[in-house]
């Protein structure tokens, strides 16, 4: 087991002597937890600096990224530690407005890093786009031109990006059906491409575009749209995790019952669809603050991500938790994750540009697979909670401090004030501005 990105450790047979940076990082105060990235060479001096005067977007870029742009809107970007993913160490940059999504992923990972960490792959990443034709005045005989010419087809769609292609990519396969029912008939010619580093939606399009008229002329129909698909299936990204029984132990629930109602309670989650919205929700917490920190498109992800739960003709979780053999529980998530490193905002938002570099600038391929593992650590943070202390204890504080800045506290008066509600049996916002009101006298 590796215990720093980038620093070597010092061992005695198995045991690491090195003491965990990380170790009450969120008690730190904001100077603190920079030195602490600053001196594990999670982030350079330069950066650290950018931060210390926010990182985000100016007024100028801001208005060349969409139209009509009047503000900014800014949301909190923190990093959860103890992630250990094929035995290499990240902190995970995320961005999001829930409070607890941070400090669940933070615990799980540890958690699961006691255990040996995740594991990932990712075989293959490719995406799909769709050219739809209607109105083709024989369907059959169209499908069979099309096959035939596919090869000269894949050729086009490179000549309308050929940047692509010299750096290794491009289109590479070329597949055809019909689709009908008594009403509509449609041919469909489905174009998939490797992207590289790229997410691909503007390489898809360009490529698809420039199929129309070639296949308007093959099969005599007419286009009704051309675009990619965001039900990236050929991208899919695969975690595990594996954790012995000892760990998952709460309090008086043996880990043996931690572990059994876990289970059930994915297994609750198959046969409910109200319990499976919730349980995907709670993954997607996670998955949509490292997706939204990188620059990707967060709901593009959340698209491909809730169709592929459907897949199957019946809405799913997305992650399985099992026993192995020996007992332990197994944990694992398989999700189409087609995300870019390159391209979009990833080159001009200064926040995803130190995302990056706080993962060690992975590849597309590597970024895909962080995310999945954040996905599963995000799901075993939630599910453990609900069987065991559940869901609002771990939320309580979080949600108490949350409500003290609600109410205008500031300084040492957002700890004071966070105290003194935790203390009450339930609390609300008149509760909070009152305990402030004395606070102030």
């Amino acid at each position: 087991m590796i215990y720093s990105k980038r620093q070597k450790n010092q061992r005695k047979g198995d045991k690491i002597l090195m003491k965990n940076p990380f170790e009450k990082y969120y008690k730190k105060s904001k100077n603190e937890k920079l030195t602490i990235l600053e001196e594990q060479n999670y982030l350079t001096r330069k950066e650290i600096k950018q931060i210390t005067q926010q990182v985000g977007l100016t007024e100028e870029v801001a208005s060349h990224m969409i139209e009509n742009q009047i503000t900014l809107y800014n949301l909190p970007f923190g990093i959860a530690p103890n992630f250990l993913i094929n035995d290499k160490e990240y902190v995970i940059p995320m961005v999001t407005e829930e409070p607890s999504v941070i400090a669940a992923a933070s615990n799980a990972a540890k958690l699961i890093k006691q255990a040996g960490g995740f594991t990932t792959f990712q075989p293959k990443r490719y995406m799909v786009g769709e050219v739809a034709l209607q109105n083709c005045p024989n369907p059959k005989q169209a499908i069979q031109a099309i096959k035939k010419e596919a090869n000269k087809l894949v050729e086009l769609a490179n000549l309308a990006y050929p940047s692509i292609v010299k750096r290794g990519g491009g289109a590479i396969e070329l597949s055809v059906k019909e689709l009908k029912n008594q009403e509509d008939n449609f041919i469909v010619v489905y174009l998939t491409v490797d992207t590289c580093e790229a997410m691909g939606a503007n390489m898809l399009n360009t490529m698809l575009e420039a199929l129309v008229v070639p296949l308007e002329e093959l099969t005599g129909g007419q286009r009704l749209m051309a675009i990619l698909s965001n039900f990236a299936v050929q991208s899919l990204a695969s975690a595990k995790c594996q954790i012995p029984c000892e760990l998952l132990a709460k309090g008086a629930i043996t880990g043996e019952e931690v572990r059994d109602n876990i289970i059930q309670a994915t297994n609750f989650a198959k046969m409910d669809i109200y319990r499976a919205t919730t349980h995907n929700k709670g993954i997607m917490n996670g998955i949509d603050a490292i997706v939204i920190a990188t620059g990707n498109d967060w709901r593009a992800i959340e698209a491909g991500c809730h169709a592929y739960a459907s897949h199957t003709g019946q809405y799913q979780p997305m992650t399985n938790w099992t026993k192995a053999k020996n007992g332990d529980l197994v944990g694992t998530i398989t999700l189409p994750l087609a995300v870019g490193t390159v391209g979009g905002s990833i080159g001009i938002h200064p926040g995803a540009q130190l995302a990056h570099s706080l993962l060690d600038k992975p590849s597309a391929s590597q970024l895909a697979q962080i995310i999945a593992c954040v996905g599963l650590g995000q799901n075993l943070a939630a599910v453990k909670a609900l069987v065991t202390d559940g869901i609002q204890k771990g939320h309580m504080q979080l949600q108490a401090k949350s409500l003290a800045i609600a109410v205008g506290a500031t300084g040492e008066e957002i700890s004071q004030l966070t105290s003194a509600l935790l203390k009450e049996k339930g609390f609300n916002q008149a509760l909070a501005t009152q305990i402030l009101k004395d606070l102030r006298k």
